[in-house]
């Protein structure tokens, strides 16, 4: 039987170590990166250890008013698990966080399952196990991937924009200017979606301090103008594309095709998958259909990103009855 632990600052170096080694791990899971703004999402995540002591899984997790949350402050964040896990253990699993749960008054669970494209073996026996304890599916985001096995071609609009942006007097090159950046893509939001960036330039800045092998800027710019710029959240199989901006300059010149042409064909070739991120709002049921189409010009496709409901009133595991 396995036991469940709250995690405290004491375990974080047994944490980040178990994160840097899992099959589904992030750099977004590290103490360093989750820790930064405790001060908005108070940390409650789970640590799970098997009858000898040894940790076999982490839940990333906030509580707030009687529910247990994959953590608010990120966009995904499941079971973290080590190469060992397998279904029946992953059952086992959910089963201690779930007594554990109930004993201190926890009535549902909010899960965030790390995508797909981010494990580096499969890791789904979190699904099965939320199917037989009856969670349900409450939001579908749709992300845009690349996956550089089976790329698509770009489209024709999209091709010529690129002949185009080539024929500028823009260098694409990385910095870390992200206060500059920054400026370009909170203007941007304002604008187009009346909303603010996820992190301020000092917050990204700090970041990206933090994680260099991780968090980089791309900016395209003119003289010393920045007139776009890329952050990528990079691991060891995705790019991923966490802020996308450019001001109007920029728009009319292509600078963004400039610095995505120079990502998908010179930076980030052995990576396995290029992710453009979600094109919802509303949770899910809004699709910003000039946004994916755009993502989707480049030959991406989609992926989801999904969000479950686990009510723990109601009776658990529905195991068929192997005497039916």
């Amino acid at each position: 039987m396995l036991r469940a632990k709250e995690y405290t600052a004491v375990s974080k170096r047994e944490w980040d170590e178990f994160v840097r080694a899992a099959k589904n791990g992030h750099f977004l899971f590290h103490r360093d990166y989750m820790d930064y703004h405790a001060d908005r999402f108070p940390d409650a995540s789970l640590m799970f250890y098997d009858a000898r002591d040894r940790l076999v899984g982490l839940l990333p997790a906030t509580a707030h008013d009687g529910v247990l949350s994959s953590h608010a402050g990120l966009s995904f964040g499941g079971v973290i698990s080590g190469r060992s896990m397998k279904v029946e253990l992953m059952l086992e699993l959910f089963a201690a966080m779930c007594a554990w749960l109930r004993e201190r008054g926890i009535r549902e669970v909010i899960y965030k399952p790390v995508p797909h494209i981010y494990h580096q073996v499969p890791a789904e026996e979190d699904l099965y196990a939320l199917f037989r304890l009856g969670g349900r599916l409450i939001r579908r985001d749709v992300s845009t991937a690349i996956d550089r096995d089976a790329r698509l071609p770009v489209s024709k609009g999209r091709a010529w924009s690129l002949k185009q942006a080539a024929r500028s007097d823009l260098r694409v090159e990385e910095c870390a200017d992200f206060a500059a950046f920054m400026v370009i893509e909170e203007d941007l939001l304002q604008v187009r979606h009346d909303a603010r960036p996820a992190h301020n330039a000092v917050e990204l800045a700090m970041l990206a301090g933090r994680f260099p092998d991780n968090i980089r800027l791309f900016a395209a710019r003119r003289g010393g103008e920045m007139l776009a710029g890329v952050v990528i959240y990079e691991t060891a199989r995705v790019a991923h594309t966490q802020y996308i901006g450019a001001n109007e300059e920029g728009r009319k010149l292509g600078a963004l095709d400039l610095i995505c042409q120079y990502l998908l064909s010179e930076r980030y070739v052995s990576k396995h998958y290029f992710d453009f991120g979600i094109s919802n709002e509303d949770d899910g049921l809004y699709l910003n259909s000039g946004l994916i189409r755009n993502k989707e010009s480049y030959g991406a496709r989609a992926t989801v990103f999904d969000r479950y409901r686990l009510d723990l009133s109601e009776p658990q595991d529905r195991q068929a009855d192997p005497a039916a």
